[in-house]
């Protein structure tokens, strides 16, 4: 089965995607693209919220590491950490992590939609 590393770091890998497709549109797209992939990079905050770290802290530095390109980095949640996921063997489930990203996405246009 396909995996991908955990502690946020395919998140923030895939929000640096998002964000680099933001420079190929404009307008209403413009910003729903580039809110989806802050939304992306909000799911890191919440996990060490929601484990009583320093969120701030700690995103930031996971932020830092992924603009150096080291995309396996995530936050390790024994050690209140910045560290390596693949020697850690801190990984997701790709089909598990899909998933969750299409019920999300679909339940944010489902609200767009009642907006309108």
């Amino acid at each position: 089965t396909r995996v991908v590393h955990g502690g946020g770091s395919a998140e923030m890998a895939m929000a640096a995607g998002v964000l680099e497709r933001t420079k190929a549109v404009d307008g209403k797209e413009h910003a729903a693209v580039e809110a989806f992939a802050k939304a992306l990079q909000q799911l890191p905050m919440i996990l060490a919220d929601n484990a009583g770290y320093d969120s701030q802290d700690l995103v930031g530095k996971l932020k830092a590491v992924h603009a150096q390109g080291k995309t396996t980095m995530g936050i390790d949640f024994t050690k209140a950490v910045v560290a390596d996921m693949h020697p850690l063997g801190i990984m997701e489930s790709f089909r598990s992590k899909m998933s969750q990203l299409c019920s999300a996405a679909e339940a944010a246009e489902m609200i767009i939609r009642v907006d309108d």
